[in-house]
């Protein structure tokens, strides 16, 4: 028996896992037909959004790809999952709670000495964080899509942060693509016509909410040429709650260039890019060149950075044509980023 696109179904179970503060939050494991020939693979989905970010309505998702290439998969919904409650969460917390809770429970349920770990954006950035401070050990190779260590953004992102940022606290603990389509405030209302006004160049509401939200384009986290209908359609159900307190963190890291800790955790550095990595890990840098999310001067800053601790180690790819989330669900993603994932994925990494 196949799906709607035609593939065999896969296999889904809900894993839960409580985070080191209690949070409860979850995996989602994902097989196919046939055992894995290989060693698990951990995705972490970016702010607001959750797991199933990864498996937009294409013929092949990345999550599809990585079970056909005998891959044991697992999709974690960490606390900025809009499956998950609303709650002020930071990178911090989700570095020092989360990840390595999500990390522990696929080696325990696996039996693996070593994982691999595909990370998006805010899960990209808060894995980073968990990876530096010696917090996942048992990951060995990390493929960061967008942004690790050095988020740069477009300069009507700075005004957004330094401007706009501090009138939205005083009115809204969270901010919410959804409100496109329901707005059920009169700050929410506002909010909407705001994105409706300044992103006129779309028909989904959705989607000019998210870019609105999260970065300058028109639209600024994919490329309108770049996803098919289904998928721009599909989007709509896949954005929602994200709290100011992220906000006011990527605004101190912005200002400052690199990653910065706020919770003041002991686990934590205060500067990633000032102390020595606590990880054997390889990192292989994603970035669209064509990101206005954060430009691809991120990744590539932290290649520079990388490169000089550890040199001809790590890895960049700068991919043209791509921005941010069409990396993932673009219309021909499958042809030409998946095949670069996997090949990064099976490249030796330190043991």
């Amino acid at each position: 028996m196949s799906d709607s696109r035609g593939r065999a179904p896969l296999r889904e179970t809900i894993v839960p896992f409580t985070a080191g503060d209690g949070m409860q939050c979850n995996l989602v494991h994902v097989q196919g037909e046939r055992e894995p020939t290989k060693g698990p693979v951990i995705l972490v989905h970016g702010a607001g959004v959750r797991a199933n970010i990864f498996r937009a309505p294409l013929a092949t998702t990345i999550v599809d790809d990585l079970v056909d290439n005998g891959y044991d998969v697992w999709l974690e919904n960490w606390r900025a999952s809009i499956d998950l409650p609303p709650n002020p969460w930071t990178l911090d917390k989700a570095a020092v709670h989360d990840h390595p809770a999500a990390v522990a429970t696929v080696q325990r349920a696996t039996g693996a000495d070593r994982l691999k770990a595909i990370v998006h954006c805010q899960g990209s950035c808060s894995f980073v964080m968990s990876a530096l401070a010696g917090l996942v050990p048992q990951v060995d190779t990390i493929v960061s899509n967008a942004v690790s260590i050095h988020p740069v953004v477009p300069p009507g992102s700075k005004l957004k942060l330094n401007a706009v940022l501090p009138a939205i606290r005083m009115i809204t603990p969270y901010l919410n693509p959804h409100w496109g389509k329901h707005a059920p405030t009169m700050v929410a209302k506002l909010v909407r016509l705001a994105g409706s006004i300044t992103h006129s160049g779309c028909d989904n509401e959705v989607c000019k909410q998210v870019s609105f939200t999260y970065g300058s384009g028109d639209p600024a986290l994919w490329r309108h040429e770049n996803i098919d209908d289904a998928t721009h359609a599909w989007i709509g159900e896949e954005f929602g709650a994200v709290p100011v307190a992220f906000f006011r963190q990527m605004a101190r890291c912005v200002r400052r260039g690199r990653l910065v800790s706020v919770d003041g955790f002991r686990e934590l550095p205060a500067d990633f890019a000032a102390a020595p990595p606590q990880t054997d890990a390889r990192f292989a840098l994603f970035a669209g060149d064509m990101n206005l999310c954060f430009l691809p001067a991120s990744q590539t800053a932290t290649y520079d950075h990388l490169n000089r601790v550890r040199k001809n180690y790590h890895s960049l790819h700068v991919l043209p044509g791509y921005s941010h989330l069409d990396v993932f669900f673009g219309r021909n993603s499958a042809r030409d980023v998946f095949p670069l994932i996997r090949a990064e994925l099976e490249r030796p990494a330190a043991r």
